[in-house]
């Protein structure tokens, strides 16, 4: 069998984005390695790059790290009430291709913003997405931290250990979900 590998992308660009830091908690946590994309590196969509002719490298090699990987994990900030834009641009490049990338890709949703919600709304919204794009979306244990500022410190270390736990559990469900 094939080393199980994640694929993760934090939906928000912010330096100290606490959806980033999330990702880089799961990655310490989790016992199969995890990368992350920079979603940074990938333009605005425009379906007038499509072609292999005119198609960004950054989208390129982004498609082939979701191939590549057993399991794609989103960490979505919520803005306006729903997924940030670089979240849903993502999203763009990998599902509007006559290849769609998501469909049956293990995916799993997760979220942290300062807020008493978490990212609540960005992610029923975002599983409304993936579930009409066919992604195999682990349903349960879902990861919504709210008051993030108060889980991680300043060296991006949790501080609560009941959201460790809970992290725990996300990450393995999640491992077993991509090996099913």
């Amino acid at each position: 069998m094939e080393e199980l590998r994640v694929l993760a992308i934090s939906g928000s660009l912010r330096k100290d984005s606490y959806n980033s830091i999330l990702l880089q908690c799961l990655k310490k946590i989790a016992n199969v390695p995890i990368d992350i994309f920079p979603l940074q590196e990938l333009p605005i969509f425009n379906e007038d790059l499509e072609t292999t002719e005119t198609l960004p490298e950054a989208v390129s090699q982004f498609r082939k790290e979701v191939l590549s990987h057993s399991g794609l994990l989103i960490a979505t900030p919520e803005y306006n009430w729903s997924i940030a834009s670089a979240t849903k641009n993502a999203i763009d490049w990998l599902s509007t291709n006559k290849d769609n990338f998501i469909t049956n890709k293990c995916m799993a949703i997760s979220g942290a913003s300062t807020g008493q919600f978490g990212t609540v709304r960005a992610q029923l919204h975002l599983r409304l997405i993936l579930t009409h794009l066919g992604a195999n979306l682990m349903n349960s244990p879902e990861l919504y931290i709210s008051r993030a500022q108060d889980i991680f410190d300043q060296n991006g270390d949790i501080t609560d250990d009941k959201v460790y736990v809970r992290m725990e559990k996300f990450i393995e469900t999640f491992i077993e979900w991509c090996t099913k």
